[in-house]
């Protein structure tokens, strides 16, 4: 698959899943009113919503202006890997997610890693992929880890203690 088409299919289909994430969360309004919860409610939002928005960059910045789309992959996975370790730091404060501990961890160093990827593209080259194809792959775990939540979170085991389904 063309590359400019992946990102174009990868940022529709996450922004489709942050419509979708929206729609769960109105038929839940009790999920907002809980701190803890508002908090793990938008920690999934923005696995949806950070990816989406690299994808936009990589299709602006394509493969014929690189510096487009890795500032914009550095810059947005800066921004959701402190987001990640901030709800991780205030969810162990309160023992609000111990059971989404582990994808927010994942997410976290994938962040790191999208980052890392960004400022160093050479990286990319022992693995035989042009950088923003490692991206791309990186992106897509970001998104299965997105979908961990999701998961963990509906079936009630990362919902904080005595938090309304």
């Amino acid at each position: 698959m063309d590359v400019s088409t992946f990102y174009a299919l990868f940022s529709a289909t996450c922004f489709t899943l942050v419509g979708l994430w929206w729609n769960v969360v109105q038929s839940h309004p009790d999920w907002m009113r809980v701190p803890a919860m508002r908090r793990i409610v938008g920690g999934i939002y923005l696995s949806f919503l950070l990816p989406a928005l690299m994808g936009l960059f990589a299709q602006v910045g394509g493969t014929g202006t690189p510096g487009i789309w890795r500032a914009g992959f550095v810059v947005i996975s800066v921004v959701g890997c402190l987001s990640t370790l901030r709800l991780l730091a205030q969810g162990s404060r309160d023992d609000s997610s111990a059971s989404l501990v582990l994808p927010q961890l994942g997410a976290a160093a994938v962040y790191l890693l999208i980052a890392v990827v960004g400022l160093a593209p050479e990286l990319a080259d022992p693995l035989g992929l042009r950088p923003i194809q490692a991206e791309a792959i990186l992106l897509s775990l970001l998104i299965l880890l997105g979908h961990g939540l999701v998961w963990r979170f509906m079936v009630g085991s990362g919902r904080p203690a005595g938090a309304a389904g």
